[in-house]
């Protein structure tokens, strides 16, 4: 295989260098609560990712290799493995969570922005500790190689290869001339919803520590609260709507907010998956809502909708907060929130599960097929946004749900291997293969993923990298074709 090794060790010292730097705010926090075994912690881990980021891009300094887009399969997997690795490294060196094992999962589901956790009484935890888990959700929200790219032209690197294969959706559009800006735009309005959703939780009565941890889990599309009972804790309309707001901003496409200020808001709305993504949210919470209330399940319209509205948009964004335990809800609304589980947010977003835009053009292909069985002359083409969307697009997105559902299916079989009830070891595929966070029934809104061994917890860390990674990018890795060609 022709790829640089001096290449690929400095794109990940780049990146140990933006892990170790992303601590120091953890870090202050610890200095703040005077919580001296997570200093240390942070310190220490700190000083490891440094000192090894220094050595592999002094090691690779000399390297032109020019990155191809194959290369960005290899860099990006290895990048978010790593991350993941080094992310651990506070939880067990605090005796936060002292066994490696569920410290890799959790920092997984932090970067992958699940929110999954194997942890029992999270609010026992140090409060840097979890402020670091929560931050893992805002860095890794974005992208933590979207990040890097952004300083990449300082080591002399494009990064628009790598970019391709870490894309959030399926494509990752170049709304500037340089990858670069492209990143620097896009971690602007990230930025500024940050900031925006922090301050409105302020102004709700939250401590500015609870603003940002809520903020991270809701702009990253996390989930990760600092308290057991998520954001129900908090026990307000005020607070449950504009995090739902948020929720449903940070699920859509960011690249439309950057074209919308130059072009108009109508620009958000004259795109067909923002629009798709309104509807399915929107008719799915009057659903739920009217189920609820014909359950009497709550007294009030109003109640109805603030809850429906709130789940609705925490799992179809993959964000995985909640303000009631939703697998006490009937059984019809479970079955449409687990289908949203399969939705995911909109392309180029902070969410994870298939896309939107994919699922819209899956349903317009089934569409084409019925056309072409009642008129099989005819040439009917799958559009979108009035442009007909090319045949491998078409192809690469059925290839994606295939392999999306045999991965689900094998996954299940193995998890199986626990000898938990089939809704807990399928809604636990499902919810860390599509980054949201909470499942069913063992593994629901209030319990968490601690009942697992430990090889099923790796099994689910690396489901949720695959998620993040739209599974071909990590997939691809095991082929002996990629390994095999030299071109």
């Amino acid at each position: 295989m022709n790829l640089s090794l001096r290449a690929v060790c400095r794109i990940i010292g780049l990146v140990l260098l933006v892990i170790g730097a992303s601590m120091i705010p953890s870090l202050a926090v610890a200095g703040i609560y005077s919580e001296m075994p997570a200093l240390l912690a942070f310190l220490s881990t700190i000083l490891i990712a440094g000192v090894c980021g220094f050595i592999l891009i002094r090691f690779g300094h000399r390297s032109t290799a020019i990155l191809k887009v194959r290369d960005g399969f290899l860099i990006v997997t290895l990048c978010w493995i790593v991350s993941a690795l080094i992310g651990a490294v506070p939880f067990v060196i605090s005796q936060s969570i002292p066994s490696f094992i569920d410290a890799f999962f959790e920092t997984c589901s932090g970067f992958s922005t699940t929110g999954a956790s194997i942890l029992s009484d999270v609010e026992a935890l140090p409060k840097s500790i979890l402020f670091w888990r929560s931050f893992t959700h805002w860095i890794g929200g974005m992208g933590i190689l979207i990040f890097a790219i952004a300083l990449m032209p300082s080591l002399g690197i494009n990064g628009q290869n790598i970019a391709v294969s870490e894309a959030p959706g399926p494509t990752l559009d170049k709304i500037t001339p340089k990858m670069s800006d492209t990143a620097k735009v896009l971690y602007a309005v990230y930025i500024i919803f940050t900031v925006v959703e922090t301050v409105l939780l302020c102004l709700g009565g939250l401590s500015l520590y609870d603003a940002l941890i809520h903020t991270f889990g809701s702009v990253g599309t996390g989930g990760y609260s600092n308290y057991g009972d998520s954001v129900a804790h908090f026990n307000s309309a005020y607070v449950d709507i504009v995090i739902t707001v948020f929720m449903v901003l940070s699920g859509a496409n960011f690249n439309l907010y950057y074209m919308s200020l130059r072009r108009g808001i109508r620009t958000l709305f004259k795109d067909a998956e923002f629009r798709f993504y309104l509807f399915i949210t929107a008719s799915v919470t009057a659903l739920i809502s009217l189920n609820l209330l014909l359950s009497n399940y709550y007294e009030s319209i109003g109640q109805a909708v603030r809850y429906s509205a709130f789940q609705t948009a925490s799992i179809l964004t993959t964000t995985g907060f909640a303000t009631t335990d939703f697998d006490l809800w009937p059984t019809f609304s479970k079955m449409l929130l687990m289908l949203l589980m399969f939705i995911g947010g909109c392309s180029s977003s902070t969410g994870g599960g298939v896309k939107v835009i994919r699922v819209l053009i899956l349903l317009k292909l089934i569409r084409r097929g019925i056309a072409t069985r009642l008129h099989p002359s005819a040439i009917v083409n799958v559009k979108l946004n009035g442009s007909t969307v090319p045949a491998d697009t078409v192809t690469a997105i059925a290839n994606h749900a295939f392999l999306y559902i045999v991965v689900i299916f094998i996954s299940t079989i193995l998890i199986s291997l626990n000898n938990f009830n089939l809704v807990t070891s399928f809604t636990s595929v499902i919810t860390c293969l599509g980054n949201i966070g909470p499942g069913f029934e063992l593994v629901g809104p209030t319990a968490n993923f601690s009942i697992y061994a430990g090889p099923a917890k790796v099994l689910l860390s690396f489901l949720m990298l695959a998620g993040r990674l739209e599974l071909f990018t990590l997939f691809i890795l095991l082929t002996p074709k990629f390994w095999n060609q030299d071109h």
